[in-house]
C-alpha cells in the first residue's frame, strides 16, 4: 500500500489534503515551508489570507447562501507535527515526505510518526475552505505553528484578528470525546559539567541499549504507565555501577512531549567483573520485563562489546548524576481530587544526554493547578542543583479552565446524541491544547476541542482510524450547519 491507497479513502477530499500536507516537512520551529503552502492554498481559493508575524495563517471564508450574516465560527488546528522514527528507519524529516499505508481500519506511516496529530484537523479545515456544497456560517480558519514544542504560535497570536464568538479546536484524539479544558506545562532543563578521566586499565568497552518500549504522548497517555527508556536506562546503569561500571556517554529519548522509547549508553567495565555484571543485568531485565509485561511487552536491555571509550565520567560525578536522574520524578504525581480519573500533575523525563564533560536532562512538567505544577518542577530542580547543576524553566503555558455551562457544549452534546444515539463524553484532559493560550487575548470566546480517533500520537506507532474520520466529518458538518 502507498500514499495513493490513502488518497482513495473516504472522505477523499480530506485524505487528499492530508496527503498533500504530509508531503511537506513540518517539524516544530521549522514551519516556513508549510506556512507558505497554507498561504498559497488560501490565495488559490481567492480567500482573504493573512500570515501574522509569528507564521500563523488565517484564512477567512464568507458564509454560504442564507448564512452570510450569521456569527462567524473559528476553526483551529496546528501545522507542525512531532518528528519521531524507529532507530532502524532511514528517513530524513528535513527533506522527506511521510510515507503512509492503509492497514485494515487504520492509516499508518512507514516507521515514522504519521502527522495525523494535527494534520487531519488541518486537512478537514482545508476541505471546508475548498468546498462549495457544505452549509456553514462565516469561517475564520486559524492554522497555528509550533504547538508541539512551546505553543509559540498561540502565544504570539494577537487579539483582534478573529471576530468569531466560538472556536472549534480540532485536536482531540477520541471521536466520542469533547474536550473543554486542559493542563498547562513548563519545560524544565537541567545542565551541568563533570570531570572526565581516562578509562581505567583492565576494562572493556560495552554499549547498552534499552529498546522496544512503546513510547507515546507524554500528556494524553501518561496515565497508562508506559515505560520511560531514560528511567529504565538509569536503573540499568545503577546496577552496573555496583560492578565497577564507568560511564562514558548516554543518549536517550527525544522530544519533551514524547515518552522516550529508546536509550543508548557507552560504558567501561572491569574485565574481572564482567560475568557478575552481565548476570545482574540479565536479572534486572527479567524484572523489568515482568514490571512492563502489560504496557511494554517488547522491552529489551541489550549489552554488546564495543571499543573501550577514551574518557569516562569521574566516579564521584557519576554517582551524583545517576542518583539525580533516579530522583527525577516521572509519570503521575497527583490525580485530580475533583475530576475522577483526571491526571492533575505529571512529569516526563524526556531527554538525557551525557558526553564529553557535559550533561543535559530535559523534562516536560504538566499540571492543571499552576502552583502544584511549579512545585513538581522545583522538585526536579532540587535533584540537579544538589549535584551542582543549573536548572531553568522555559516555555511555560497556562491551562484551559473548563466552562461546562457554555452553550456550544450543550449544542454539540445534543447533536452527537441525535446523530450517533450515544452520549458524548465531555471532559478535561491532561495534555496541552492551545485553547487556554488563545483565550488570553480572546477571553469571551467559547471553545471546545474534538476530532477523529488517533492512537499512538508522538510515536512511530501513530495511526488514524478511517471509519472514525468519516464519523467526525459527518459530525463537524452538522455542527457547522446548526451554528
Amino acid at each position: 500500500m502507498s500514499n495513493e491507497a490513502v488518497r482513495a479513502l473516504e472522505p477523499k477530499a480530506i485524505w487528499n489534503h492530508f496527503a498533500d500536507l504530509n508531503a511537506i516537512p513540518r517539524a516544530s520551529k521549522k514551519e516556513a515551508r508549510v506556512t507558505a503552502f497554507m498561504k498559497s492554498f488560501g490565495e488559490s481559493l481567492g480567500l482573504p489570507t493573512h500570515v501574522d508575524h509569528a507564521g500563523n495563517v488565517i484564512i477567512k471564508k464568507p458564509g454560504t447562501k442564507g448564512r452570510e450574516n450569521k456569527p462567524a465560527v473559528a476553526l483551529q488546528a496546528h501545522l507542525d507535527m512531532v518528528h519521531q522514527k524507529n532507530a532502524d528507519t532511514h528517513f530524513n524529516f528535513d527533506t522527506d515526505g511521510i510515507k503512509m499505508k492503509v492497514d485494515g481500519d487504520w492509516v499508518k506511516a512507514e516507521g515514522t510518526t504519521l502527522g495525523a496529530d494535527n494534520g487531519l484537523g488541518v486537512a478537514s479545515i482545508m476541505t471546508l475552505l475548498a468546498a462549495n456544497d457544505i452549509p456553514h456560517p462565516p469561517i475564520e480558519a486559524l492554522f497555528t505553528i509550533d504547538e508541539e514544542t512551546g505553543m509559540t504560535g498561540a502565544f504570539e497570536l494577537k487579539g483582534g484578528l478573529l471576530t468569531a464568538p466560538v472556536l472549534l479546536n480540532l485536536d482531540t484524539e477520541d471521536d466520542d470525546e469533547l474536550t473543554i479544558g486542559c493542563a498547562g506545562g513548563v519545560d524544565v532543563t537541567a545542565k551541568g559539567a563533570y570531570a572526565t578521566e581516562a578509562a581505567p586499565a583492565g576494562n572493556n568497552g560495552y554499549t547498552i541499549r534499552v529498546k522496544g518500549l512503546n513510547g507515546g504522548h507524554s500528556g494524553a497517555e501518561i496515565h497508562l504507565g508506559l515505560g520511560n527508556a531514560n528511567k529504565v536506562m538509569n536503573r540499568v546503569l545503577l546496577v552496573a555501577q555496583e560492578h565497577g561500571m564507568r560511564l562514558a556517554s548516554v543518549d536517550g529519548g527525544g522530544l519533551r512531549n514524547a515518552i522516550p522509547r529508546e536509550s543508548k549508553a557507552v560504558i567501561a567495565l572491569p574485565v574481572a567483573n564482567e560475568k557478575a555484571c552481565i548476570e545482574a543485568l540479565k536479572k534486572l531485565e527479567a524484572d523489568l520485563k515482568a514490571e512492563y509485561r502489560t504496557t511494554d511487552p517488547g522491552l529489551k536491555v541489550e549489552l554488546a562489546k564495543a571499543d573501550l571509550p577514551a574518557k569516562v565520567m569521574a566516579a564521584k560525578d557519576q554517582r551524583g548524576f545517576l542518583l539525580a536522574v533516579q530522583a527525577c520524578p516521572d509519570g503521575i504525581f497527583r490525580l485530580s481530587p475533583d475530576v475522577p480519573g483526571l491526571v492533575q500533575t505529571s512529569n516526563n523525563t524526556a531527554r538525557v544526554q551525557l558526553a564529553d564533560g557535559a550533561y543535559t536532562v530535559m523534562c516536560l512538567t504538566r499540571g492543571s493547578v499552576e502552583s502544584e505544577k511549579m512545585d513538581q518542577a522545583a522538585t526536579i530542580r532540587a535533584a540537579f542543583e544538589l549535584i551542582g547543576g543549573t536548572v531553568e524553566f522555559t516555555g511555560g503555558y497556562p491551562g484551559w479552565v473548563p466552562n461546562p455551562g457554555a452553550p456550544i457544549i450543550h449544542l454539540m452534546a445534543d447533536i452527537y446524541q441525535e446523530l450517533f444515539n450515544s452520549k458524548l463524553k465531555v471532559l478535561a484532559i491532561h495534555a496541552g491544547l492551545e485553547c487556554g493560550i488563545i483565550g488570553r487575548n480572546y477571553p469571551k470566546m467559547e471553545m471546545v476541542s474534538f476530532g477523529p480517533t488517533i492512537k499512538g500520537p508522538h510515536s512511530p506507532d501513530e495511526r488514524a482510524n478511517i471509519k472514525s474520520l468519516q464519523k467526525f466529518w459527518k459530525y463537524l458538518r452538522v455542527v457547522l450547519e446548526r451554528l
